[in-house]
């Protein structure tokens, strides 16, 4: 038998340290070539790392959360021969494609280096993406309890949504005596969530300015497109119509389409209309960009945001579509409240805010009407942008959505 060290590879684009997000394997664990034995975490995305022998492991090189120097050991595997210990020069693994740096937030992607044989060997911790582990825990699922139909049996989210449909799952009393705690330690993607927003709060000048928009002739002109198109074209929600007010304003305050390099103190105004859409998912918070926003008509806006809010829920993101946001929009649907105070994803500038649709009075020809109000809860970096400033883009995208008819009308 021959021990031999697994390196941490080198991932690539000059990355120099990674996080140790997850073990997938412990001492005296028996692994197959190209089982996983690790997720890590760089600057960028997570990566899992496959192991290039079978073997038996007889240690690990850090515990999870450790931040490791690539090139330091991984794992100690003991294999079959003779020889002289050796250290093993470890294949690049396999990324995903990672987020830019600007961007507040991490993916929580996983590489499909999955081993492409069915393995022999036990496992006695299934195989299950940092993502989908983050779900399970959850949802109180023992992942030890469900089949997965993945390669080399690998759990997946449909794996997870046919086990809580056919009843399995935790279960609790509704007026059961609860005590205890749980201490988490902040790894992986909720640490650099910690870092990139503690970052942003720390370096920009925020400030929130909030306007009351009036989106009833803007809901009844969506109705009835939705009426007459929806069955051919899809159906339209709200946010295709802001995205194209935005679009329309931003012509009038380039300003706001804008990147800021603080170190060189250089503004970069952009054209062309890249918005990053923050969007929820299992391993959290993710970015998306909708590039060239300003080439595309509603049902357009639409099937993008859709496809890319699905991409990334999914974590299946390209690199190109995690990348390049010049502004963002963030919203958090029926549960947008009615103010927000969103924080920047740097280096942009301004970030647009929407709050949930609601019916509220409003006086008009002497008499108080229903009418569907929206507010938007936008900030700005201080720095580069006076209020004067914010308040009249807000304010224009108001008078966008308030009259849709001119999101239409070239002049």
């Amino acid at each position: 038998m021959v021990k031999k060290i697994i390196k941490m590879p080198d991932i690539g684009e000059g990355v120099a340290e990674v996080e140790i997000v997850e073990w997938h394997v412990q001492a005296g664990d028996v692994v197959a070539e190209d089982q996983l034995l690790a997720a890590v975490m760089t600057d960028k995305a997570t990566v899992e790392v496959p192991s290039p022998v079978a073997g038996t492991v007889l240690q690990i090189g850090a515990e999870a959360g450790t931040v490791m120097a690539v090139g330091a050991m991984l794992v100690e595997i003991e294999i079959e021969g003779t020889g002289a210990d050796d250290a093993l020069p470890h294949h690049a693994a396999k990324a995903p494609p990672p987020v830019p740096e600007h961007v507040p937030v991490l993916p929580e992607q996983t590489a499909s280096s999955v081993a492409q044989h069915s393995l022999s060997m036990p496992h006695d911790k299934p195989l299950a993406s940092p993502a989908v582990r983050a779900l399970a825990r959850e949802l109180g699922i023992d992942l030890a309890q469900v089949k997965g139909s993945g390669s080399a049996g690998r759990i997946t989210r449909d794996d997870l949504d046919h086990f809580t449909a056919s009843g399995g799952g935790a279960q609790s009393a509704a007026y059961q005596r609860r005590d205890g705690t749980e201490v988490i330690r902040i790894t992986g993607l909720r640490r650099k969530i910690a870092e990139r927003m503690a970052k942003s709060s720390r370096e920009v000048a925020h400030f929130t300015y909030v306007e009351e928009v009036d989106v009833t002739e803007l809901e009844t002109l969506r109705s009835s497109l939705n009426v007459s198109h929806a069955e051919r074209r899809g159906k339209l929600t709200v946010l295709p119509f802001i995205l194209r007010a935005l679009v329309v304003a931003l012509r009038d305050f380039p300003q706001m389409n804008a990147l800021y390099d603080e170190e060189a103190q250089v503004l970069t105004r952009h054209q062309a209309a890249h918005i990053g859409m923050a969007t929820q998912t299992p391993s959290g918070l993710m970015v998306p960009v909708l590039h060239h926003a300003e080439a595309m008509d509603l049902w357009g806006l639409a099937a993008e945001i859709t496809r890319l809010a699905g991409a990334a829920r999914e974590g299946v993101a390209k690199r190109g579509e995690l990348s390049g946001s010049t502004i963002t929009v963030t919203s958090l649907g029926d549960l947008g409240g009615l103010v927000t105070t969103p924080v920047i994803n740097q280096p942009e500038v301004a970030i647009i805010g929407i709050n949930r649709i609601a019916v509220r009075p409003q006086w008009q020809n002497n008499q108080f009407v229903p009418r569907k109000m929206m507010n938007l809860s936008s900030s700005f970096d201080h720095r580069m942008i006076d209020g004067y400033e914010a308040a009249a883009f807000i304010r224009r995208i108001r008078q966008l959505l308030e009259v849709p008819a001119t999101l239409f009308i070239e002049v």
